[in-house]
């Protein structure tokens, strides 16, 4: 119990590294949090700092929640519901990381990591819905928060594990909360449209 709290210590402290602040920085723009939206995900990173930066962000974040979770199945062998802790561990490291105040992303890049590992065919069928939104409407945020909406019940029906679907329905509601401002803007019709 000692050891695998440690675990989830650590990685909620890699869910916390700040990518988008951290490429932001080394590309000379300054803090991230001052620019755009303020937000330190890959939306904003690409919209300040361009494509590259903003996919460099995005996979940087994926990642943070991918290799600890692919780490967990295939090397430490955990059962689901010590898979379920990890990943919202990993998750809630991004988005209240320490080493900004507790004040992160919105979680969707991080999520999508801890997702590819626990059911990625539920993250094919999420993707389908998040690109159909994102190509008919140009909203990042309503194909984000549709998608998160989907695939806990995904996950649920392809993994039959209880533990698995509780973690990704705790993860994909803060998704949704966390833009709830998103949310605001798209029923108020003034939300910013993505634009390649």
């Amino acid at each position: 119990m000692v050891t695998f709290i440690a675990v989830l210590l650590g990685a909620y402290l890699i869910g916390a590294i700040p990518t988008g602040v951290l490429l932001a920085r080394f590309a000379g723009l300054g803090d991230i949090r001052q620019s755009g939206s303020g937000n330190i995900g890959a939306t904003n990173v690409y919209r300040v700092g361009g494509r590259r930066l903003g996919i460099l962000t995005l996979l940087g974040d994926a990642l943070k929640g991918f290799l600890p979770m692919l780490a967990g199945t295939t090397l430490l062998h955990y059962s689901d519901p010590q898979l379920g802790f990890l990943a919202l561990a990993l998750f809630l490291g991004h988005c209240f990381p320490i080493y900004l105040g507790f004040k992160g992303g919105k979680g969707v890049a991080t999520a999508l990591g801890i997702y590819l590992v626990l059911a990625p065919l539920a993250v094919l069928l999420a993707l389908a819905l998040f690109a159909a939104l994102l190509w008919k409407w140009h909203y990042v945020s309503l194909g984000s928060v549709s998608a998160a909406g989907v695939i806990p019940f995904l996950v649920l029906i392809l993994s039959r594990s209880l533990p698995l679907f509780l973690a990704t329905l705790a993860i994909s509601a803060l998704v949704i909360l966390r833009h709830g401002s998103n949310i605001k803007r798209l029923l108020d019709g003034t939300e910013s449209r993505f634009k390649a």
